[in-house]
């Protein structure tokens, strides 16, 4: 088609020049002549498509294709006419000025519409030898065409000649393209918004899967690429887009159905004209193709024609946009006052006439065709010219014409006359076309690309007693903000196959809260698997592309649709673990009270002053503040607690094995002392027992301070251990500082140890030495294991290792070291004599 339209622009070069040098020049071929016309100062010329040129898909070549009678073209005619015929009345509008028309008939052929357009232009019907062509511009503007794919080629035809061309019904987008088609302009709005219109309705009702049948032309394949486009912003997919038009053999059609037959999409989008729908309409139902959700154009959608075509209910509950009803008052008895009486010698109104009453004004004597009379009244019938559904359409080329009016109003100069019936330069008129207002109040204007504003309604076909009804159950307006452009009475739809439910055509389910989309491998992005969020992420909307990461304080529900609070764990006192071994420490602390409060009663007895009852009652102290310093680790750390529980440990501790080594040392000078000459225990008295005890204690005491003022243990949240939940504990601060407390400790119970076993096999009775180092034995073996315990053990358990390792050598050291005594003050009194304790053993 691109090289006609160059061929066409060479000879419009060639043209002008002729007519610029003043050549005489003549027309070939047959004579080109208006269906309708009327002589006026400015020409408004009119194109429209009266017949149709197919008549059915199936051509041979070898005889010329009939025409088909369009009596559309005719309500079209009547408006341009009407306009023409009101402004000229008008006392405000060019007055003075006559406007005349000339309607051509494209035929709905291209070529014939290039045709007609070089007539407007040139002015030159007959063909008349030697006349100059030099002849005034003939039409100061064209109306027309109806379609746009002829549209194009009459805008790149015209647009040399600066002549502009207003579309009533041509829709495709790219004649929106300045570049190309400067001249044109249009009254109707473009594809591109009702592409976009479409599919923002096509995702409100949830249809993600769809399939598409386009109108194999320009209008067609322009309009669903920009519907494409628009569909996957937001996320629709077509299964598949299939061109189509009238003349396809029927192998093709055939491919087509296969193609809709094979398909699970419920939805079809449908940008085709009714002419194809004709066709498609008969071979859906030879195929028994239906049930299926149709949504349409405004070429298509609220046409009459196509309701009465639709006898088998396919079409049934489709839905689509429409051009906004209006009415202009007058216009409609204007069309439907036609009388071919009244215009005698017009071929086009006596064909109209036959084809409207299906009658003959001439016929033979052997024809079955019934006389025209001329008196038949249009009342007495209902068809397609008498029906005004497409008012909207009728008023856009009403439109069209007064903004040609109002600009040649103002360009002349008009007031109470016009001063001149110069005819302006054309290009003159594109560029000033006005804002301004009808009649009836609506304001009329073109933006930068010569379209005017786009508002549809959403029309829905209903099917009520075999009555089809078009029903607007919404709108669209593109010139308001985004979110409220769309709006849809949803319970006033009846969908396919008359039903209330809304079908659903999706290639998957969708995605539930708490699951993701995975695209399935060489799929649309519409066809998906709903894979699980993962531990710790979330998604908490229908179709959610990703899941979310829950912040760190917070965790994912089972569901994977919520972010909770994680579970916060620390060594509880209301929980079991806590509990028991609060008990222990309880019955532990006792114990130690029980076991003082024995020897302070017995404090007098051999048993209890032999070995220095004074470290015995500062161990048994000791032993109790063991025992208390555990309940430190039980419960929620805070920064005191931190600080406490490690440092009460390591100096509660410290003191008693300092006790311990105190008491070890005194068996090992008692025993050094009863051998001849030895004077060791005055260097070992009760005084340098009691600074012994505090020097190793103050030791720890000073490693405690340098812990706590370098980097003190601190409450921390531990969020790497458990993914699912917070272990509040108590961070050393210094491992350093902790391992050297920790080291100290072990160092003394070492040293006492050994010392006890040195002493083990002393020839006393009663010797002590040998239950320190079994208590010794005990707490050497608890803390060696502690460690591994105490690395390895998660959450709260390591809290529980600690104070178990407290517990088990505090209750060692109390059982081993007092328990023997108590046995032998309670049980075994005779034994607690200063002669008893004297008995030497022989050392075996």
């Amino acid at each position: 088609m691109e090289p006609i339209f160059n061929l066409v622009h060479v000879v419009m070069v060639i043209i002008n020049a002729f007519r610029t040098n003043g050549t005489f020049c003549s027309l070939q071929g047959e004579p080109v002549y208006p269906l309708l016309s009327k002589d006026g100062d400015i020409i408004v010329g009119g194109i429209f498509p009266f017949h149709r040129t197919w008549e059915n898909t199936e051509i041979s070549y070898e005889v010329k294709p009939s025409l088909l009678n369009c009596v559309r073209a005719m309500q079209y005619s009547q408006s341009l006419i009407f306009a023409i015929e009101e402004i000229n009345n008008s006392s405000s509008l060019l007055p003075g000025v006559s406007l005349g028309y000339k309607i051509y008939d494209t035929c709905s052929s291209t070529g014939m519409g290039v045709k007609m357009a070089l007539a407007l232009v040139n002015g030159n019907e007959n063909s008349i030898l030697d006349e100059p062509c030099t002849k005034p511009t003939q039409a100061q503007a064209i109306i027309g065409e109806t379609y746009s794919s002829v549209s194009m080629a009459i805008a790149k035809t015209v647009g040399p000649f600066s002549i502009p061309l207003i579309s009533h019904d041509a829709t495709c987008e790219c004649l929106s393209d300045k570049r190309i088609y400067p001249t044109f302009l249009r009254t109707v709005p473009s594809d591109y918004y009702q592409s976009r219109a479409m599919a923002e309705m096509v995702k409100q009702f949830g249809w993600t899967w769809v399939g598409a049948i386009r109108r194999d032309d320009v209008y067609g394949n322009s309009g669903m690429a920009a519907f494409t486009e628009a569909a996957e912003q937001m996320g629709i997919c077509l299964e598949y887009s299939l061109p189509f038009i009238r003349t396809y053999s029927q192998e093709k059609v055939l491919r087509i159905i296969q193609q809709i037959k094979s398909s699970t999409s419920r939805v079809i989008v449908a940008f085709v004209t009714y002419w194809d729908l004709e066709i498609l309409l008969d071979v859906f139902h030879e195929h028994n193709i239906t049930g299926y959700q149709w949504v349409g154009t405004e070429g298509w959608i609220s046409d009459s024609t196509v309701a009465r075509l639709d006898k088998h209910k396919i079409l049934q509950g489709a839905i689509g946009l429409a051009i906004p009803k209006t009415t202009v008052s007058g216009l409609k008895d204007f069309i439907l006052d036609i009388n071919p009486l009244k215009s005698a010698g017009s071929a086009i109104f006596t064909e109209f006439w036959e084809t409207l009453f299906n009658c003959k004004y001439t016929v033979q004597n052997d024809s079955e065709d019934i006389m025209c009379t001329g008196q038949e009244k249009l009342s007495e019938i209902e068809n397609e010219f008498t029906d005004m559904t497409m008012m909207p359409i009728f008023n856009n080329v009403y439109k069209a014409v007064y903004a040609i009016a109002h600009t040649l109003h103002n360009l002349l100069g008009c007031k109470q006359t016009c001063p001149t019936k110069k005819q302006p330069d054309p290009l003159t008129i594109v560029q000033m076309l006005v804002r301004f207002k009808t009649k009836e109040g609506e304001e009329v204007y073109f933006d930068k690309n010569g379209d005017p504003a786009s508002k549809y309604e959403i029309i829905n076909l209903q099917t009520i007693d075999d009555h089809h009804e078009f029903v607007t159950v919404g709108y669209y307006d593109s010139s308001l903000l985004a979110h409220n452009r769309l709006a849809v009475q949803m319970p006033s739809i009846l969908w396919a196959q008359n039903t209330s439910k809304m079908p659903v055509s999706v290639c998957s389910e969708s995605c539930p809260p708490g699951t993701r989309k995975a695209v399935q491998k060489g799929k649309p992005i519409c066809c998906f698997d709903c894979i699980p969020c993962a531990e710790g992420e979330i998604s908490n909307m229908t179709d959610s592309i990703k899941c979310e990461q829950c912040y760190q304080d917070f965790w994912s529900n089972t569901h994977r649709n919520e972010c909770v609070k994680k579970e916060i764990e620390f060594l509880s006192y209301e929980e079991t673990m806590g509990i028991l071994l609060t008990a222990f420490s309880i019955i532990g602390t006792f114990m130690t009270i029980i076991i003082a409060i024995i020897f302070f009663r017995h404090k007098n007895t051999p048993i209890v002053k032999a070995n220095n009852s004074e470290l015995s009652f500062l161990l048994l102290f000791s032993l109790a503040l063991c025992f208390l310093c555990s309940l430190t680790f039980i419960g929620q750390p805070s920064e005191w607690s931190c600080v406490l529980r490690h440092t009460a440990f390591g100096i509660t501790f410290v003191l008693c094995i300092s006790c311990v080594l105190g008491k070890t040392i005194v068996v090992l000078m008692a025993f050094r002392a009863t051998l001849p000459g030895s004077n060791v225990m005055k260097w070992f008295g009760p005084p340098q027992q009691r600074l012994s005890v505090l020097a190793f204690t103050l030791i720890q005491v000073l490693i405690c301070v340098l812990w706590l003022t370098t980097s003190p243990p601190f409450p921390f949240k531990n969020l790497k251990h458990y993914k699912e939940k917070i272990i509040l504990e108590c961070q050393l601060g210094s491992a350093v500082g902790f391992w050297a407390v920790l080291g100290y400790i072990g160092l003394l119970a070492l040293l006492c140890f050994i010392l006890a076993f040195l002493a083990r096999k002393l020839p006393d009775k009663f010797n002590e030495a040998k239950f320190i180092t079994f208590s010794m034995l005990i707490f050497c073996a608890v803390w060696i294991t502690f460690i591994p315990a105490y690395v390895s053990s998660p959450g709260k358990f390591t809290v529980a290792v600690e104070i178990f390792a407290i517990l088990a050598s505090s209750f060692g050291l109390l059982f081993c070291i007092f328990f023997p005594k108590c046995y032998i003050i309670i049980m075994k009194p005779e034994q607690n004599t200063k002669k008893q304790i004297l008995i030497k053993v022989p050392v075996k």
